[in-house]
């Protein structure tokens, strides 16, 4: 991004409908700022490039529409932040293709501060949940914020551990539209304790293109990302990726060789990933490399268990089988019996009855002191 060139002559309005307009991504914007000056004069000269180009008939994002997203963003309680605007994070705006806008419910602040990312599997096991929670509030103890992308699993379990302490969520959809539907409270909370961040328009449902558009925000607004379990092909790696690609610190949690959700934390240590088991080894590794001026964020008020009324839940997705979701914890490692029921979140008694059942299949083993792991 040309952070030299300022848009602060052009109102909300038309920095909205130029990046909104058929076939403007930021880094299209970000060049027609560069060359008109502004998005007044980028807007203007629109349908003569797309004329030059063959596109007949091109028009730009009509004043209505982009008028109406804005009443939306009010309607959710959202503020807009212009790439712009000081409130917009530095860390953000060095990128390629850095978002023209953001969509941000929540104390602004914590988009300057010393931000880490702690992402993984949506499938995480019972090791690698507890592995979130106990590195998110350490990273959030020692004054980091702590981003990831609202996802279930090892996102959603991080921005819970680190809510008194400051997250960050990165949305693929809207800024009023809460996916998975399991996190509504949980998003509720943060726009209370943290942020809610999205560049996509209010009441925009998330499709799978809208994904990887967000991981490079939470890669980008991160000194650091650290990986708890990744497959081998899964989104997480693409945003170590982008991570790598954008000059970050790229570190992983090691898993057990067998189990497919370490797969991807596994390679990107051979590759060269920095090794991490806890939040003083993040501390550690941060401290090692060069980095920007660390800003810590002092605690937020307590949080409040609320829910939005803008808010838009997303449908919910269907319960799964308690034999499968055990499953689903499991790994070839050994896990407590107490903590699996606990990060169930079942009766003692049925979780029993689905082990006794798996067991007897032959799918997990019983180790000495009451745990467990795949056979």
């Amino acid at each position: 991004m040309n952070s030299s060139v300022s848009i602060s002559a052009d109102d909300d309005l038309s920095v909205l409908r130029l990046i909104r307009s058929r076939r403007v991504g930021p880094a299209t914007f970000h060049r027609l700022i560069a060359e008109h000056g502004s998005a007044r004069a980028a807007l203007a000269a629109l349908p003569d490039i797309a004329a030059q180009s063959g596109v007949s008939g091109y028009q730009v994002c009509p004043e209505g529409v982009a008028a109406a997203e804005l009443a939306a963003g009010r309607r959710a309680g959202a503020q807009l932040i212009r790439c712009d605007s000081p409130l917009y994070p530095a860390s953000l705006r060095d990128i390629d293709g850095a978002p023209a806008i953001l969509w941000v419910r929540g104390d602004a602040r914590f988009l300057s501060a010393s931000v880490v990312a702690v992402i993984g599997a949506r499938n995480a096991s019972s090791l690698g949940l507890r592995m979130a929670r106990g590195m998110a509030a350490g990273l959030g103890e020692q004054g980091l914020v702590v981003a990831a992308g609202l996802a279930r699993g090892i996102d959603a379990t991080a921005h819970a551990a680190s809510l008194a302490t400051g997250t960050i969520a990165v949305m693929a959809g809207g800024i009023d539209v809460i996916y998975p539907a399991e996190n509504v409270q949980l998003a509720a909370q943060i726009a209370e304790a943290g942020i809610l961040v999205s560049e996509q328009p209010p009441g925009t449902e998330p499709t799978a293109r809208h994904f990887p558009t967000r991981n490079r925000i939470v890669s980008g607004l991160s000194h650091a990302v650290v990986v708890i379990e990744a497959a081998q092909r899964s989104g997480t790696l693409i945003t170590a990726r982008n991570a790598l690609d954008q000059g970050r610190e790229v570190m992983a949690v090691p898993g057990h060789p067998m189990d497919a959700r370490a797969a991807g934390c596994n390679a990107l240590i051979r590759d060269g990933a920095t090794l991490v088991r806890s939040a003083a080894d993040v501390a550690e590794a941060l401290q090692q490399a060069p980095q920007r001026e660390f800003v810590t964020m002092a605690a937020p008020a307590p949080v409040r268990p609320i829910v939005p009324p803008a808010a838009r839940i997303a449908p919910p997705v269907p319960a799964m089988p308690l034999e499968d979701r055990i499953l689903g914890q499991l790994t070839p490692s050994p896990t407590d019996e107490n903590d699996l029921i606990r990060d169930l979140g079942m009766a003692a008694s049925a979780v029993s009855a689905a082990l006794l059942s798996l067991e007897l299949q032959g799918r997990i083993t019983r180790l000495a002191g009451g745990r467990l792991a795949l056979s």
